[in-house]
């Protein structure tokens, strides 16, 4: 075993160590300050592991990558949730499902409900630790926003019900996270397939040892990752209705992988993108199917109020902060739609149709540094695109949901965290593109002069030929 591959060995089993440490007793969302620190440590010795692995042989690297995302997911599995409730709704919509009932047609709250209740779900008296979320007919819950109805699409309210129906009784919180371990290491080796043969198998790393996916996928289990399973499934396939169908999967999991749309469609003529499309909006009909027919418009759930709550309506104060640093409240929405919907459009004319995750990554990364959302975990895609693509900057975006949800758990409220955080990633992501156009020009300096049919402008992302694709994560 050679010394870099030990390097690379020891970090990974400290920054396993550092998970571990934190899950059992680094803080929780009641006690954010000592997650600030075990965090930042888990960051750190995650960018010297993702940097060290550059130079393992890609043999040995793609041992490490998914003995690393095993480790990593069973530290993450030592403890219950840490920093969010969001599983508690899941363990309930599964039970809900089980007894024949729709999820979209109560509340947790509702009285028709009271006899699903057990005290894990629903703890009695002065023991309460939910206080908060009290509801009618019962102490407390650890079911946030009991009063209202089930925010998820259809494939994930499936998920949760054969979470539940393979969870023997009385398991509590295991089966949601096992299950959200077993959507991380399946992620890792699905990075590992697509790479082997379209880039760097390496790059797995990004995903596999990521903080974010040991603390938001497998502690947390939230179900965003069976979204990013299945879109790393969908843009690594070359069959177009396959990748549509998996992408109408994973829309109907979690909205935000349709964002990623316009690079699966990118340069494609109207044939090829109805290929695409047509099975997409199929498969996202049929899941709706059964649900519509039991709770007709119910299957909207929360997420209009959930939207308004959020601030993502023009005037709110909590939403676009990098652009109302030099746009009026009132049109900061419109604006951020805009920049996003022309992305979206440059994408799908200067796009590279056989890198499809390269302009998914500009989309996604943009949406996010725009929205500026506080839920790190919605940042989980694009933790994969960066694993696909190479391009690390983008990093710094779930790195600034992290710091802004622990900042908010603190009590580090107001616009300038959302600022600070997500102005330092976007300046991030700048730094990275122009620190690889630099590198990129140097090279062709280097190189002799291309014949003039050579010199077409490269797509966007271009992998480095055959030849040098072994060479590791390094910047572009």
């Amino acid at each position: 075993m050679g010394v870099r591959t030990v390097c690379t060995s020891v970090l990974v089993a400290a920054l396993t160590a550092v998970v571990a440490v934190t899950i059992r007793s680094g803080g929780s969302e009641a006690q954010p300050r000592h997650l600030l620190y075990w965090y930042a440590a888990a960051w750190v010795l995650f960018a010297g592991a993702a940097w060290a692995v550059r130079k393992v042989p890609v043999r040995a690297a793609v041992v490490l990558v998914l003995a690393g995302s095993a480790a990593l997911s069973l530290a993450a599995l030592s403890g219950p949730p840490r920093t969010s409730s969001d599983m508690y709704r899941y363990a309930w919509d599964g039970r809900v499902q089980a007894a024949g009932i729709s999820p979209y047609a109560h509340p947790p709250a509702a009285p028709e409900l009271a006899g699903l209740r057990d005290h894990w779900l629903f703890p009695p008296g002065p023991d309460c630790s939910f206080p908060d979320l009290s509801t009618a007919g019962a102490d407390c819950t650890r079911i946030n926003r009991p009063a209202v109805n089930t925010i998820y699409p259809p494939v994930a309210e499936g998920w949760f019900l054969a979470v539940h129906a393979l969870s023997p009784d009385g398991a509590r919180h295991k089966p949601t996270q096992i299950a959200g371990a077993l959507l991380a290491v399946g992620t890792s080796a699905a990075l590992l397939l697509v790479l082997r043969r379209r880039g760097d198998p390496r790059r797995a790393a990004l995903w596999a040892w990521c903080p974010a996916v040991s603390f938001a996928a497998v502690n947390d289990a939230h179900v965003d990752t069976l979204g990013v399973l299945l879109t790393v499934l969908a843009l690594g396939t070359s069959v177009l209705p396959r990748r549509g169908a998996l992408l109408g999967a994973a829309i109907a999991v979690k909205l935000l992988p349709a964002v990623v749309l316009p690079g699966a469609l990118a340069r494609r003529g109207p044939r090829d993108a109805a290929r695409v499309l047509v099975p997409a909006v199929l498969v996202i009909a049929l899941a709706y199917l059964p649900y519509v027919l039991t709770s007709g418009f119910g299957v909207v759930g929360y997420l209009p109020g959930y939207l308004q709550e959020e601030g993502y309506e023009s005037g709110s104060v909590r939403r676009f902060a990098l652009l109302r640093l030099f746009l009026p409240d009132g049109v900061a929405a419109p604006v951020a739609v805009a920049l996003i919907a022309l992305t979206a459009l440059y994408v799908m004319r200067r796009g590279d149709p056989d890198r499809p995750w390269s302009g998914a990554l500009l989309v996604t990364g943009t949406a996010l540094l725009l929205t500026s959302p506080s839920y790190y975990w919605y940042a989980l895609l694009v933790v994969a695109l960066v694993a696909l693509d190479g391009r690390w900057e983008w990093l710094a975006v779930p790195l600034a949901g992290t710091v802004l949800y622990i900042g908010n758990a603190i009590g580090a409220h107001g616009s300038w965290l959302q600022s600070w955080s997500y102005g330092t990633a976007a300046v991030t992501v700048l730094a990275g593109a122009a620190l690889r156009a630099r590198t990129a020009r140097r090279g062709s300096g280097r190189r002799a002069p291309a014949l003039p049919e050579q010199t077409a402008a490269e797509p966007i992302g271009a992998e480095p030929t055959e030849a040098g694709a072994g060479a590791g994560v390094t910047p572009r």
